[in-house]
């Protein structure tokens, strides 16, 4: 009762003049009040530490589980990737061999013969050989109309064997506009340009062809300096 007594007479204007006790007990409520705000920004602090490594042990865990997915499908995508390249083998394998090669460009030139073209070049150029098969170029200048080429490429796809034939740089224009050409000619079309047909590559020769490419990659030795001993 005291206590609350002294509190109840204090006076504002003369802090000094306050008892002891009364002194001592706001002194105490400062040191708790400075205790208890220092502990709350120290713990919110804390928290957001908190918040953010429990968000980093999430994405970690998602990344170990897609991880740990992977790898128990790891031998079965191999297995996969391994009967895809056996695949692929086997579709290049139906591709024309080294020594069908002469005949393939043969029967194409003929082929453009019996649509009606008029084959002004026809120059195939050397091979590209890469992992399992080998481009051939072929540089070309047809005149015919558009239902000739159309006879052409429909005769090229019916052949006996397999044969690719890609387009690069090839155009196709009217033979009145095209420079080398003379007066114009009815529905005559110029066809120029390179194209590239394929053939599969023996295992002798897949190999020399990945060793190669690999040299290439990797770059030649450096020559030796200085003189013999």
């Amino acid at each position: 009762m005291k206590f609350l007594q002294e509190l109840q007479s204090l006076d504002r204007n003369n802090i000094g003049g306050w008892p002891k006790s009364v002194k001592m007990f706001f002194t105490g409520l400062l040191i708790v009040l400075i205790v208890l705000a220092g502990w709350y920004f120290l713990v919110s602090d804390q928290q957001d530490t908190l918040q953010s490594a429990v968000s980093k042990e999430e994405q970690l865990k998602k990344e170990f589980s897609e991880k740990q997915a992977k790898s128990v499908n790891l031998e079965a995508l191999q297995q996969q990737l391994d009967e895809m390249q056996d695949m692929l083998r086997q579709l290049l394998r139906q591709l024309p061999s080294k020594t069908e090669m002469p005949e393939l460009l043969i029967d194409i030139s003929q082929t453009a013969l019996s649509a009606g073209l008029e084959t002004e070049l026809f120059q195939p150029g050397p091979e590209s050989p890469k992992d399992f098969y080998a481009e051939k170029p072929i540089q070309l200048r047809m005149v015919g109309t558009y239902h000739q080429f159309g006879t052409f490429i429909s005769g090229v796809a019916s052949l006996p064997r397999v044969v690719i034939l890609t387009m690069h740089d090839v155009s196709l224009t009217p033979k009145n506009k095209d420079p080398k050409g003379g007066a114009a000619a009815n529905g005559l079309l110029v066809l120029q340009g390179t194209v590239k047909t394929y053939r599969y590559l023996d295992e002798d020769e897949s190999a020399s062809a990945k060793a190669a490419n690999a040299k290439s990659t990797h770059g030649k030795p450096a020559a030796k300096t200085g003189g013999q001993k």
